[in-house]
């Protein structure tokens, strides 16, 4: 599928300040006064600035907030919920620690709880599409959710917490990556059965000459090699790098910063690649999937 700069920048931006908010909401730190207000200005320009350049996806922005009226089936609608719910939350319990150096504990798990299911609701949003075989299994979620962990661990400053939750998103991306590429044909989608047609169905030519939104949007073909190369570099991003500093340098402030920011364009390409080599079913009629196995 396309992969979108405003829905890239959204999972990964907003992933990590929902992930400082739930360590924040812990108490893991518990700071006060305007080390506070700094932390929660981190969160909340991650998570809300990446909720706002998600609506830059939409053919007409100004209508997001109808996503609202349909909770009851749709996941985006709850993610938009959650979202909502858990950033009020936090403010509420940012308020008397900025202000008054007090923590209300409880209104702080109630707030990482939330955080931790706007991140759960936005990796159902692709994980419930069966038309998408590739994002159609369980390491989807456990892939947003560990994402988001291991962002909010570095970004608090949980050395040790950081580690073991950026190895644990390390063998999660392996494992969704190898499911991933097997997950298309065990779904069973042919152009047989896309078609239902007997016998063995080629393709003579494409539906229409000219493009269109289903070949913008949804027959995004990335050639194999180009995907294992990508594959590596969020990889050495993504985990590798930031275990290295983290295990074998003195964790300060530049050291830190460093962890951080090659953590975060690893997340980013990362979720390029999740997009890019997302196979939806549709392609079928166009003959891309074959093009990707040539390719």
């Amino acid at each position: 599928m396309h992969p979108a700069p405003s829905v890239i920048l959204f999972s990964t931006l907003s992933g990590a300040g929902f992930g400082l908010l739930v360590f924040l909401g812990l108490g893991l730190p518990a700071p006060t006064s305007w080390v506070a207000f700094t932390f929660f200005a981190i969160a909340y320009t991650f998570a809300a600035g990446g909720l706002l350049a998600a609506t830059f996806h939409l053919q007409n922005p100004k209508n997001a907030w109808k996503s609202y009226r349909e909770w009851r089936s749709s996941w985006l609608s709850r993610e938009a919920w959650a979202a909502v719910a858990a950033l009020l939350v936090m403010a509420f319990y940012a308020a008397p620690l900025v202000l008054a150096g007090t923590r209300v504990a409880p209104l702080g798990w109630l707030g990482a709880l939330l955080s931790l299911a706007t991140v759960f609701t936005t990796s159902m949003i692709y994980a419930q599409l069966k038309t998408v075989p590739r994002w159609n299994q369980p390491a989807t979620p456990a892939l947003f959710l560990s994402a988001s962990l291991a962002g909010g661990a570095l970004l608090s400053g949980n050395v040790g917490a950081a580690t073991a939750l950026i190895a644990l998103l390390g063998a999660i991306t392996l494992f969704h990556w190898w499911k991933g590429d097997r997950r298309f044909g065990e779904a069973g989608s042919t152009a047989e059965t896309a078609t239902r047609l007997r016998g063995k169905v080629s393709l003579w030519e494409r539906p229409h000459t000219g493009e269109n939104y289903l070949t913008r949007e949804m027959v995004f073909v990335i050639a194999r090699k180009h995907a294992v190369k990508l594959r590596i570099i969020a990889f050495a991003l993504m985990v590798a790098l930031p275990l290295v500093l983290l295990l074998a340098l003195p964790v300060k402030h530049m050291v830190a910063a460093i962890a951080v920011l090659s953590h975060l364009v690893g997340v980013g390409v990362q979720r390029w690649l999740f997009f890019a080599e997302a196979e939806h079913v549709v392609g079928l009629y166009y003959g891309a999937h074959r093009a990707n196995i040539a390719a």
